[in-house]
This record gives structure tokens, sequence and C-alpha cells, in this order.
């Protein structure tokens, strides 16, 4: 069978690892860029890294021995990745510079025609999308901010020509980003002017490095890195509970949570005007908890500023806020995150009787276990809507994911049965089930990136790493119709 998919991500690692050791050879990974890496090789913004621990964000079949330290930073993962891939013969079936516009499938020959920028059309039996949810930049809705006259960039889409020192950096939004590169830009910059719409729970983070020493007994002895791992598993399991969960234990974790965030906030911030608006006024865990040792103090210093009032417009040289201040910038950086809602854009993709993902989504996006959407045969997201975790690695789910959908595969490659479509009462069914729990976490009592427009909380999982896991173990057939 010919298979295509979309991305070069950890998602796509961990399925074409999968289909290739069951045998299926023609695979063709599809990336626009030019070298593997999906967000770790985009994002490049300085002290980029990750919040999960790396003995626990990494492969289960690929430990790593030699992290430099427990929370890697960029550059480390993004060289993790490309070795696995290399390893494990994925490289090779890269095709880079072709950024997928549109996928079809067509219903007499059971099969997908996806086209690339560049024109060149290729059929496969199996299109799967390993994009993910944090792929494409969110700009701010500001007037006037195409017109400023310095540079003005996004963090997922950082300008290394900007040199900071000495020059006035702006910076709207306050997430996951920003925490990490302000205290760089703090560092060697005249002066920085962060831009808050809505402050964040921001936990201590327990970070330490991996000396020559633990490195080498990781390395002589592996069944250490594995306590390691399973030490931060068990713990990111508990912190999910408290995030997702709706028991009194699960209430209990979540005023820790908060209780945790608000003694790290008074002990890094003395001033009590900057602590009051660093304060957030909602449930802890409704919005993503951020990890930083370094960010609160950065806020501290004289020559950083933090602006709670609201932009009302950009000028050439400089941002209006509300309050009637307009404060000079040199430069610009955004730091709003991603457009989390839009799973497979700008791909138009059509299905069955040339119903549009778009039109199929027109209430919101759903797939069955994340994975499988109704008049889309043969079509397997990876990292797709609610399957993002509040707490855990989400390389845990990606495997899982890349197991569930090789076992599709193995099925379709009898050639006893042709494509194979989830049964929409089927995915009704567990919409419907997964929006009631979700309705009772801590995620349905605020506004999130993890909601739609509409609220609908589309991207989370409801339920621990582990109990997804378990959810998407085996394939049941009769979930799904099958054409002979």
């Amino acid at each position: 069978m010919r298979i295509v998919i979309v991305g070069s991500g950890f998602g796509a690692v961990a399925c074409a690892r999968e289909l290739l050791r069951a045998g299926h050879r023609d695979i063709t990974v599809l990336e626009r860029g030019d070298e593997m890496g999906g967000v770790w090789r985009d994002n490049t913004y300085p002290g980029a890294g990750c919040d999960i621990p790396s003995p626990l964000y990494s492969f289960s079949f690929a430990p790593n021995p030699g992290w430099s330290r427990r929370y890697a930073q960029q550059g480390e993962i993004h060289a993790y990745l490309r070795r696995v891939a290399h390893d494990e013969g994925i490289d090779a079936l890269v095709s880079f510079g072709a950024e997928v516009v549109s996928a079809t499938f067509d219903d007499d020959t059971g099969r997908w025609t996806v086209t690339t920028a560049d024109g060149r059309v290729r059929e496969a039996e199996v299109l799967v999308s390993a994009v993910g949810q944090l792929s494409r930049p969110a700009w701010p809705l500001v007037p006037g901010l195409e017109l400023f006259d310095g540079p003005c960039f996004h963090s997922a889409l950082w300008d290394h020509r900007l040199d900071p020192r000495g020059k006035n950096i702006a910076v709207i939004g306050t997430g996951a980003s920003s925490v990490q590169f302000v205290p760089e830009l703090a560092r060697v910059a005249e002066s920085v002017t962060i831009f808050q719409r809505t402050p964040a729970f921001i936990a201590p983070k327990a970070d330490t490095p991996y000396g020559s020493t633990r490195r080498a007994l990781y390395r002589r002895v592996p069944l250490l890195l594995r306590l390691e791992r399973r030490r931060i598993w068990l713990l990111t399991e508990l912190l999910g509970e408290g995030m997702s969960g709706t028991t009194r234990l699960a209430r209990l974790l979540s005023r820790a949570t908060g209780r945790l965030c608000l003694w790290h906030l008074r002990s890094q911030v003395p001033d009590d005007d900057l602590r009051a608006r660093l304060t957030p006024d909602y449930t802890p865990g409704c919005k993503r908890v951020l990890f930083s040792n370094d960010y609160l103090p950065a806020l501290g210093q004289p020559h950083v500023e933090v602006v709670t009032a609201a932009i009302t417009e950009v000028t050439p040289e400089a941002i209006l806020t509300a309050d009637g201040v307009q404060r000079p910038a040199d430069a610009i950086v955004v730091g709003t995150g991603f457009a989390t809602q839009e799973f497979l854009a700008p791909m138009r993709v059509t299905g069955r009787g040339g119903t549009t993902l778009d039109e199929a989504w027109s209430s919101g996006a759903r797939a069955y276990l994340g994975m499988c959407v109704p008049d889309f045969p043969n079509l397997f997201l990876v990292y797709g809507p609610n399957t993002n975790t509040g707490s855990g690695s989400m390389i845990d789910v990606l495997q899982a994911q890349g197991r569930y959908i090789r076992q599709c595969v193995d099925r379709l490659a009898t050639g006893a049965r042709g494509p194979m479509e989830v049964r929409r009462d089927v995915a009704d069914a567990f919409d419907d089930d997964l929006q009631r729990r979700l309705g009772a976490t801590v995620w349905a009592r605020c506004a999130s990136w993890y909601r739609d427009s509409s609220g609908r909380i589309s991207s989370n999982w409801p339920g621990r790493v582990s109990q997804y896991v378990r959810r998407v173990r085996s394939l049941e057939p009769t979930d799904f119709s099958w054409r002979r």
C-alpha cells in the first residue's frame, strides 16, 4: 500500500517507525521545510525548550542517556529527533520542500490524490496528517501592526538578524514561549516592555544539569534511566488527574497547584503592585500552567515593564495603549502562541462525496479517538482534535496513535477489504461522551487556546495520558465501515 505522511515531527516519526517495523515500505513523508523536526525545527527563539522532563519527552524505544539536563532545550531535542529518524531509516523517506496544499479522496479508486505547492501530484491508499496542533503561528488582531517600521516577528519565526543589545523591545503576549525568551531579552536589551492580557500560573521548574557522572551511569546501567522516566511519568499522571479529573483528589491537586504557583510568585516578586498584575483570577489549570525559574525575577528588573492596558494601535515607531500612553519600540516580538483550532490548515482536504473537512468541522473540530473522521476514508490524524494532554508527555500519545494506525493499515494491506471509514454513529457517541466529560473538567471554567470560538473544547483529552493509551490500544473493526 502507498502511504503518505504529512509533516516530519515527533508524530510523523512515531507513525512511520510503526509502519516500517510492520513491513510497510511504500511510505512518503512530505515536509514543507528543508529539514525534519516540526516545532523543534521552527521554534529557535532564545531559551526555547520543553516543559516536560527529557527522560519522558522522548521515544520509549529510543532512550537517550546523553541529555545534558532534565529539561533539554530546542537544539538538543531537534538533534535527538533527527538522530532517531536516521537510525530508523525514516529520513530516507522524506521529500523536503513539499508543502501539501490539497488532498482529495477518489470514491471510484479508493485513493487519495495529494497535491503539493510545486504542482506535483502523488497518489496513496492511506493519508496520515502529522502536522499537529502547534504548527501555525497565531497573530494578534492589533490595528497597525503591519505598519511598524522596525523588526516585527512571531516567536515561532524568530528573526536572528535582530541584535537586542541596547534596543527597546516590545513583547506582545505572555504564553509559554514568552516565559522562555523574555528573560533572555532582559539580559541584554536596553528595555523590555511586555504587553500582558492575562497573567499565567507559573510554577517552579525543577531543572538540573545532568553531569558526566549521571550520563555515564545512564549509559552503563539503562535501568536507571528507565526508573527516572517511570518516576517522572508517575508524577505527570498525578498532575494530570489534578487538571482533568473530577474527583475530590483532583480538586485537592488543583488547589495545591494554585498554592504552589502563588507561593512561587510571592517569593520571586516582592513588589506588591507588580505582583497584583501578575496574579491570575481564574482556576489553576484552566489555562496552561507554565514552568519557569527566571521569568518572574526578570519582570522585576527596573528596565522591564509589564503593561496590562489593552493595545489600541501600533504606529511606525511605538505601541499605543488604552490608558493613552505611547511606548516607543525598536522591535516587536509576538508571543501569542498558535492557531490551535486549525488542525490541518492550510491544506484543503476533500473526502467522500466531495465533503471538505472545513464543512465537516463547521461546528468544531472532532475526530473518533482524535484520529478518524466520518466521510474521510483511510485518513488518519496524528495529534488531532482532543488528544492534547493537561500533563504528561505527548510522545506517549503519539506512539500510541502510531500503533493504532499501524493496526488499521495492517488490515487494509490484506486486500480483503477496501477503504475503512469510522461509522458516524460510533464517532458521534464518542464525541458526546468526550464533551460530557470535558464539561466537568477545569478547562470548562475559562476561555483558553484549548477551546474554539464557540466555547467547544477541541484540543484536550479529558483524562490522563495512560487512559488515552489504553483506549487506543486495540483496533475494533466494527467501529468502521469497510468497502470491498
